[in-house]
């Protein structure tokens, strides 16, 4: 069965790493938080002074310059002084709230830190203020018999509440939900339940009697409306771009989710920009639930645009917004994010990268000449007028656009920490670091946790699944299962160059196979393990399923070898 690479790496943000990198000593930016609050301010107040350190993780010194694009929010570089986060010394970051001007609501808005010699940064540091606390004013529930839904908000200070209901029995609760993300962040979850209820609406309210932060001491009148209509939910309430000036227009999709029965359908999608200005579209793609969002920086000068994208359906809760932020930024070098270069099987954090392994680097202005992918062979090491450089190695390209790039990290990689630029038009990026090993396999998956494996007759070993060919495997059967990140084989290839078909560049020694779970799983030694023919960096194993795998829909699969071990994954066996 033929299988298209192009299709396994799907393009999200861009990158911007430039030029040939500089390998000599250098100063290394490290924050003891990228995330400040959410922090609760009375209306009318200004917010108190937040601190965040920064540190050098590396060699000479840093040079930090600190900027904000929210008029509401504020930042200078202190002195150098002791750590309080850590041993040893910090520069602190003075974040400044004049939230005195802001209504009722959340507000987020960013820090760059920025140092142009040093190893990781720009980095952003997201501030997020609640204005009036973050206890809701209201809440309206509407749920399908039975089910249930929950809202989830945050304090900066413990409540004591009452939960009380006008009719329909204890169908209403509120409790902590977790441990929270921040210091003197409490999270809370306020959950309605169908506790056998008929259709209707039901009243009930939460009596906030005691906060420290004032504004949370209220009653919060709460509704729950049982219903059998639909019940729309959109993928979120915030969207965010951040694009240069007189850039290609860039688009992001909002889903809606159909919580309640009944089929869920949109009727009308409109934009409203603050301050007029039509630098956003909105659109429902025919026959779905999707509405793309189109933010054109086009003519636009830098700085921030807001609009509220509404959409209109026939769901009970009709109609849904969401907030839409735009960041105009000027024309520069590109900007790779900070720990933006990430395994392309699992785009984790910190997941190292192989040797050979496919990566993708995240940022903004690696390339201005659109989407672009690599089709010839040897893969290239220029595309979308970008270049990607391994500790000043150029890399082997898949696939460029304005804020990501996919790349071949080249065998020749050391292990260890290692450094990557991105250079756009002759123009150098900034540097970051990345983690390389010389094996980390990850198995492709897709349908959730499914391997992307194929039985003998070409079908995918998962339950049967409309419009796409598949059933569940047997013992005995021979599956094909697809991978990245094996490292290098025997005999060697090239980095970028196509693996051969004779001789098959194998994996030695061979890693096993394991089905199933639990303590006790299944072995397998594979039949051949190796790079597929005629692609870039896709490895495939080869394996007959033993006569006494476990059976079902959800059979684990995980391969180890000297020193590895795979990510585990998911096939159907019957």
């Amino acid at each position: 069965m033929g299988l298209n690479l192009s299709r396994l790496f799907f393009p999200g943000f861009s990158f911007a790493l430039a030029g040939a990198i500089c390998l000599h000593a250098a100063p290394k930016l490290r924050l003891s938080d990228t995330v400040v609050g959410p922090l609760s301010i009375a209306v009318g107040e200004n917010g108190p002074q937040q601190v965040v350190e920064a540190y050098n993780a590396g060699d000479g010194a840093l040079n930090l310059t600190v900027s904000a694009v929210e008029e509401w929010l504020g930042a200078e570089v202190g002195a150098q002084r002791p750590c309080t986060t850590r041993q040893g010394t910090c520069i602190p970051i003075g974040i400044t709230l004049n939230t005195a001007g802001l209504e009722r609501g959340r507000y987020t808005g960013f820090v760059e830190v920025v140092d142009p010699d040093a190893v990781d940064a720009p980095q952003t540091i997201a501030v997020t203020v609640q204005m009036g606390g973050g206890v809701p004013d209201r809440v309206d529930f509407a749920i399908p018999p039975n089910g249930a839904d929950s809202v989830r908000f945050e304090t900066n200070s413990p409540l004591t509440y009452q939960v009380e209901t006008n009719n329909g029995g204890n169908w209403l609760s509120l409790g902590l939900d977790g441990a929270g993300t921040f210091d003197f962040v409490i999270p809370y979850k306020l959950t309605a339940r169908h506790n056998n209820l008929p259709q209707g609406l039901y009243t009930g309210r939460v009596r906030i009697t005691n906060s420290a932060f004032a504004p949370d001491i209220k009653d919060v009148p709460v509704t729950m409306r049982i219903t059998t209509q639909p019940i729309g939910k959109p993928s979120a309430e915030e969207l965010r771009f951040r694009l240069a000036q007189d850039t290609a227009a860039a688009q992001q999709f909002l889903v809606l989710q159909n919580l309640g029965q009944g089929a869920l359908a949109i009727r009308n999608v409109t934009v409203a920009t603050d301050g007029g200005g039509e630098w956003l579209t909105a659109e429902a793609l025919p026959d779905t639930l999707l509405v793309r969002l189109t933010a054109d920086p086009a003519g636009l000068e830098p700085g921030l645009y807001q609009a509220t994208v509404t959409v209109e359906t026939n769901a009970v809760n009709s109609p849904h917004e969401a907030r839409v932020h735009l960041t105009v930024v000027a024309q520069g070098p590109p900007i790779a994010s900070f720990g933006g270069v990430v395994n392309n099987a699992t785009f984790a954090a910190g997941d190292p990268i192989p040797q050979g392994g496919i990566a993708a680097v995240f940022g903004e202005q690696l390339s201005f000449e659109g989407p672009t992918e690599g089709t010839e062979l040897p893969l290239v090491k220029e595309l979308g007028g970008a270049k990607v450089f391994v500790n000043g190695q150029q890399a082997p390209l898949y696939f460029s656009s304005y804020g990501q790039i996919n790349f071949q990290m080249p065998y020749e990689t050391p292990a260890g920490e290692v450094r990557v630029q991105v250079v756009r038009a002759d123009q150098t990026g900034n540097t970051v670091s990345v983690h390389v090993v010389q094996r980390n396999p990850r198995i492709l998956r897709f349908l959730g946790n499914y391997a992307i494996a194929v039985n003998q007759d070409g079908t995918f070993p998962v339950p049967p699944t409309p419009g796409i060919p598949s059933r569940r495997a047997r013992p005995g059967d021979v599956l094909v299962i697809y991978a990245i990140g094996f490292g290098q084989t025997q005999p060697p290839v090239a980095s970028g160059e196509a693996a051969p078909a004779d001789p098959l560049a194998w994996i030695r020694p061979l890693p096993t196979v394991y089905f199933g779970g639990g303590l006790l799983p299944v072995p397998a030694t594979p039949i051949f393990v190796g790079l597929t023919p005629t692609f870039v960096g896709l490895y495939q194993i080869n394996v007959q399923i033993p006569p006494n795998a476990p059976k079902g829909d959800h059979v684990p699969l995980q391969i180890e070898g000297p020193g590895y071990k795979s990510n585990q994954v998911e096939i159907a066996i019957e």
